[in-house]
């Protein structure tokens, strides 16, 4: 009987716990994808869609050795979205990035730059939700990411 009881106690344990795989959240789809790098990352403002400005997005990518190879644009713009997506943003529109630079931390560390953004939906679009456009981007209107 105890025997009995102590098996179904630990089966109702390990039901009850879970796996790690069943508990991943699923992954989100996009509205837009930039196909060449795999993330919803562009460098140029998106014209078609309206949407609001979430936040300026900063991000530095660093080579591990003065050996290493610089940072890809797929690097860099992963690296922006890890960011973006904290944030739950739809995309990453003007993204820049510039040569890396030594530091007397870093081997190299290449900075890049962008603005999240959160396409509206249709009930804001009818509700009177304006948009807004990378254009307007104030960092003082705005908060920052870094």
């Amino acid at each position: 009987m105890k025997i009995r009881n102590t098996i179904l106690l630990s089966l109702a344990a390990i039901a009850l716990t879970g796996t790690p795989a069943l508990a991943k959240d699923k992954e989100r789809s996009y509205p837009v994808m930039n196909e060449d790098v795999g993330v919803p990352v562009f460098p140029y403002d998106i014209e078609n869609k309206p949407y609001v400005i979430l936040a300026g997005i900063e991000a530095g990518v660093r080579k591990a050795t003065i050996f290493s190879k610089e940072p890809s644009q797929e690097k860099i713009y992963k690296e922006l979205w890890e960011r973006g997506k904290k944030i739950n943003a739809d995309a990453i529109v003007l993204a820049a990035y510039g040569d890396s630079k030594v530091s007397a931390f870093s081997w190299g560390r290449t900075g890049a730059t962008g603005i999240a953004i959160r396409f509206l939906t249709e009930e804001e679009i009818a509700n009177g939700t304006k948009a807004e456009k990378a254009s307007e981007f104030d960092p003082a209107k705005h908060k920052q990411i870094k």
